[in-house]
């Protein structure tokens, strides 16, 4: 396959980008998206020019790295994929491609297609845990989790925190990976003591970071490649509601 991809290059944070053009020839459509890249970055290393800086590690759709926004879609056009499992049998002969990375003011760009997605992991710190005394693990079976909501958390707790949501979201909203740390710890026994103080905290510091508000265009759903649903933002709503009325009654 002969590609042509049209990359967004920024030197740094405090330089303006723009979008370059590069040829990427005799690609197996067996490759993944991110050895297209490679391949592109190593004809542009035999030239003497820098190679295009992208986000991954694992490259197993696991760690949440990689960070793509390919022709107007976080994580590209395969529903339910990462841009790093994503494969160039998706595309066509000729076709041309756009590569851009994640846009939001919470996500500053650190060069070409990396962004700064530490806002989070500060979310994450700010709640998303739960306080235990320390000693010997627990008995699995010591504290009794109904299925229901055992099945529940764990499909919130899929969440890989790769930030699509906020790129997807036209109000650049947090709401759906905020929404799924939350719900995880809500639902189960063992986030019980910190559920207020978890949910106004976490919420807080997402209008502190600069995210959006929700307004249900429903794009985080659509481009989450683990399939987190929105529903989650509805508990975690009920949730603050909650922490709130009862802040309120104190």
């Amino acid at each position: 396959m002969n590609l042509t991809l049209k990359v967004w290059r920024q030197k740094d944070g405090a330089s303006r980008g723009a979008l370059e053009t590069y040829a990427a020839r005799d690609i197996s459509p067996d490759a993944s998206f991110l050895e297209m890249i490679d391949i592109v970055n190593e004809e542009l290393i035999r030239e003497g020019k820098d190679p295009i800086a992208f986000d991954n590690d694992c490259r197993e759709g696991i760690c949440g790295t990689c960070s793509l926004v390919v022709n107007g879609r976080a994580h590209g056009p395969q529903r339910n994929h990462t841009v790093c499992t994503l494969h160039m049998r998706h595309f066509k002969d000729g076709d041309v491609i756009v590569v851009e990375p994640w846009r939001s003011r919470a996500f500053p760009v650190i060069k070409d297609c990396v962004v700064d997605r530490a806002a989070l992991d500060r979310l994450t710190a700010a709640g998303g845990y739960i306080s235990v005394p320390t000693g010997s693990a627990v008995d699995a079976n010591a504290i009794l989790v109904p299925r229901d909501s055992a099945e529940k958390a764990m499909d919130a707790a899929a969440c890989i925190g790769c930030g699509a949501c906020v790129a997807a979201c036209p109000n650049a909203s947090v709401s759906l990976f905020l929404a799924a740390k939350i719900s995880q710890l809500a639902l189960l026994p063992q986030g019980q003591p910190e559920r207020e103080r978890r949910v106004k905290a976490m919420t807080a510091l997402m209008k502190a970071e600069g995210f959006g508000n929700c307004s249900w265009e429903r794009e985080c759903e659509a481009t989450c490649p683990k399939d987190i649903k929105i529903a989650n933002i509805s508990r975690m709503n009920r949730e603050f509601l909650l922490a709130a009325l009862s802040s309120a009654e104190h």
